[in-house]
């Protein structure tokens, strides 16, 4: 039989965690839109940006956390991330290339890369963002 502890306050975990959240979605949206000048891109700020809520609700409570992003929101997101990804590469199709051939996107083949990339990067990090919170909602449950 599974034990259960009761709810504890830390306060000052409670009090760091609400300093520190602001500034790791910072850093999420910084690897998000500097991926394609650097190290980075939407998996890996998808991850960071996820672990935000992760920190939130190992600190304040799953259900806390629950009422801040609804899993029903968290659903809708993983959604807009796909179809974010698979209408990139329609639209490119659309004007006359392949699927995600970004050069299609504008005149200068390297801006359209660049619109092309962002695009597709912020499908991947919205989907891997809500798909991370999924997985912490699933594990996190009380349910037995």
């Amino acid at each position: 039989m599974m034990r259960r502890y009761r709810q504890q306050r830390h306060r000052v975990l409670q009090i760091i965690t609400k300093l520190l959240i602001p500034f790791i979605l910072l850093f999420a949206l910084y690897v998000q839109f500097h991926g394609d000048y650097g190290p980075g891109g939407g998996f890996q700020a998808g991850v960071i940006f996820a672990a935000a809520f992760i920190i939130h609700g190992l600190i304040f409570g799953v259900e806390k956390t629950r009422q801040v992003l609804s899993p029903g929101v968290v659903r809708v997101m993983m959604s807009i991330g796909v179809f974010i990804y698979a209408l990139t590469g329609v639209w490119s199709m659309m004007k006359g290339g392949a699927y995600l051939d970004y050069n299609v996107f504008a005149d200068n083949p390297l801006t359209g890369q660049h619109w092309g990339i962002f695009a597709v990067e912020l499908g991947v990090g919205v989907t891997v963002t809500s798909v991370m919170i999924s997985l912490f909602y699933s594990f996190a449950s009380s349910r037995v």
